[in-house]
């Protein structure tokens, strides 16, 4: 236990005082972190156990998820939002029921053993994308501001609305094989899971931004205690909206939003804190990730899945985000832009999870093909962030001039 710690312990305290250097070229802190896992873990040199920690993988990527997306979601600028809502709007009302349905029907092509509810799930979990791996992007300030607040309000907002939708497809599924009704509205799920994470979002958000403000004029807040302060109310903000049966990610994101309204000018000062929390939880989260499945299942990959995997990144996600800009005035240099950055990353995992735990029939198959299609993601959009931000940069420079 302690010599992991020690290892574990050692490798981020080296990376930290590199991540400057790392962060400034095509190779991002996740693609370390994960290939520091495969090399650490069993499938090498053995320092780690592959199924003791896989247990540990689906609990600290929610709480990592929850903290990105309320700081993220803090940082946003809604000026701009305002003025280019349509953006993300079309990405999620559009854009995101298009990669599910494309999804679906290329996986039930390619994958035979799949019934028509699991290929939906597969969809599903593949049609949410990560907010950490798009940090790149969405904090790149040559990035053109509607363009990284876009795919920051996409990438907050399409996991929480993906888990009702994957819910009501693994009923669908498990009930169709068992022979019974549907009891409820799917319509109905969907609701409730957005209503509910909607509704602890803002009530947390705001009344813990109240009792800060006071608590801070009546000069009760010290500096050391500041620091925990934003990160409490966003685990908070998660934990009661799924322990309501609502969206955790939802609330996480809603909440973010919120404290971020009320905190103004403070915010940065206030989420500074939980964001490097949250950025060392995903590295963690990578490295387990490294170490527990892609290290164990590397053996296991087809040629369905390998293709499955990149057509998931390219096509699928592209084409459908891309028509859905259509008409909203964006260059199709910029459409192509926002299309292509949908990393897959720890919603994708944590559906995964779930999946397995379900034991459905075609779960591991689905769960191998998410595995592998963030694995890819992980590299293709890490590597392209930075190149691509200088690209879509000096597009939008040139067409100024």
């Amino acid at each position: 236990m302690y010599d992991e710690l020690a290892i574990l312990a050692l490798f981020v305290f080296l990376y930290s005082i590199v991540a400057g250097r790392v962060e400034r070229s095509t190779v991002s802190g996740p693609i370390v972190f994960v290939i520091a896992g495969i090399i650490m873990g069993p499938m090498v040199l053995g320092w780690f156990e592959g199924d003791e920690v896989r247990s540990d993988l689906r609990l600290l990527a929610d709480l990592t998820l929850a903290l990105i997306l309320f700081v993220d979601a803090a940082h946003a600028d809604l000026g701009i939002l305002r003025k280019r809502f349509q953006i993300p709007l079309r990405m999620l009302l559009l854009g995101l029921p298009g990669v599910i349905a494309l999804g679906f029907g290329l996986a039930l092509v390619m994958f035979d053993v799949l019934s028509v509810f699991e290929a939906a799930i597969l969809a599903t979990m593949l049609a949410a994308t990560d907010a950490a791996l798009g940090k790149a992007v969405i904090t790149d300030p040559s990035v053109p501001a509607r363009i990284r607040e876009g795919l920051n309000v996409e990438s907050g907002m399409n996991d929480g609305l993906c888990v009702p939708i994957l819910f009501v497809f693994i009923a669908l599924a498990l009930e169709s094989g068992a022979g019974v009704g549907h009891s409820s509205s799917p319509l109905l799920l969907v609701a409730q899971e957005l209503g509910i994470g909607a509704m602890v979002g803002v009530g947390l958000a705001a009344i813990g931004a109240a009792l800060y403000r006071f608590c801070w004029n009546k000069g009760w807040v010290t500096p050391i205690w500041m620091q925990v302060s934003v990160a409490g109310l966003a685990l908070a903000c998660f934990a009661f909206a799924q322990t309501l049966h609502g969206s955790g990610y939802i609330a996480s994101f809603v909440g973010g939003i919120t404290f971020g309204l009320l905190a103004g000018r403070s915010t940065h000062k206030l989420v500074l804190a939980a964001e490097g929390v949250a950025e060392t939880l995903a590295l963690l989260t990578w490295l387990l990730f490294g170490v527990a499945v892609i290290g164990q299942l590397a053996g296991f990959i087809t040629w369905q899945v390998f293709v499955y995997a990149i057509l998931s990144l390219t096509l699928i996600r592209v084409l459908p985000v891309f028509l859905s800009l259509t008409g909203s005035g964006e260059s199709v240099k910029s459409r192509f832009f926002l299309s292509w950055f949908g990393p897959r990353g720890l919603a994708s995992i944590v559906f995964a999870v779930i999946v397995l735990d379900t034991e459905l029939p075609g779960a591991e198959l689905m769960s191998l093909v998410v595995v592998f299609t963030v694995f890819f993601s992980l590299i293709a959009h890490g590597v392209s962030a930075r190149p691509l931000a200088r690209w879509i940069s000096a597009s939008e420079d040139a067409g100024a001039e």
